[in-house]
C-alpha cells in the first residue's frame, strides 16, 4: 500500500510539473521524491461538526439510498449450497451427538441411567425390525454423508475436480456414495 502510495504520488508531481524538460530523475519514483523539487498536489476537504443526532439521520438516509441484494430465491439452487450447508448439519449434529451421549454416558452412574453396552443391546434387539434399519440409516447417514464429504474436500485440496461440471459430479457421487453406504450399514 505504501509503494502504490509513493508511486502515485512521484507520478501526480511529474504531470503535475510540465514546465522542465523531461529528465531521467522523473522516471524513479525514490528520486522524485528525495529531490523535493515538485509541487504535491493537496485538495483542501471542508468539514463541518454536526451533532450525533443530525450524524444518525445522515446515515439512515445513505442507508435508504443503497442498493438492496438480492434474496437468495432469484438464485438457481445449486448442488454445491445444498451439500455445503449439509455438510456443516452433518458436522455439528455428529460432534453435538456425540458430545451429548458422551456426557449422558460419564453421568449415568449419578442419575441412575442405564447407558452400559449390555443395556442398550438388550432394548436396541428389542425393536421391530423395520426400526432397527430407519435408526441405523438416521444415525449411518450424516457419518457416512460427513465423510465422503470429507474426502471431496480432501480431492479438492490437491486441485482436482475444481471445475464447475467436476464440483457437480463429485457433487453427485458424495451423495449416490452416501445413500448406498448407509443403506449397506442399515442392513447390517
Amino acid at each position: 500500500m505504501l509503494v502504490q502510495r509513493f508511486s502515485q504520488q512521484s507520478a501526480r508531481r511529474l504531470l503535475a510539473h510540465t514546465s522542465q524538460p523531461f529528465v531521467l530523475s522523473r522516471l524513479a519514483p525514490p528520486a522524485a521524491l528525495a529531490t523535493n523539487r515538485y509541487r504535491i498536489q493537496s485538495r483542501p476537504a471542508a468539514t463541518q461538526t454536526i451533532k450525533d443526532s443530525s450524524a444518525y439521520h445522515i446515515l439512515e438516509a445513505q442507508r435508504r439510498n443503497r442498493p438492496v441484494s438480492p434474496h437468495l430465491l432469484i438464485y438457481k439452487p445449486q448442488i454445491s449450497w445444498y451439500l455445503s450447508a449439509l455438510n456443516r448439519i452433518t458436522g455439528s449434529t455428529l460432534s453435538g451427538g456425540f458430545y451429548l451421549f458422551g456426557a449422558a454416558y460419564l453421568c449415568a452412574p449419578l442419575f441412575g441411567w442405564h447407558l452400559d453396552s449390555a443395556s442398550m443391546a438388550a432394548a436396541f434387539g428389542s425393536l421391530p425390525v423395520a426400526v432397527k434399519v430407519m435408526l441405523k440409516f438416521g444415525v449411518a447417514m450424516p457419518f457416512t454423508f460427513h465423510s465422503f464429504n470429507g474426502v471431496r474436500h480432501l480431492i479438492w485440496d490437491t486441485g482436482r475436480e475444481l471445475s464447475n461440471k467436476g464440483v457437480q459430479r463429485t457433487g453427485w457421487t458424495v451423495v449416490g456414495l452416501s445413500v448406498v453406504g448407509s443403506g449397506i450399514l442399515a442392513v447390517l
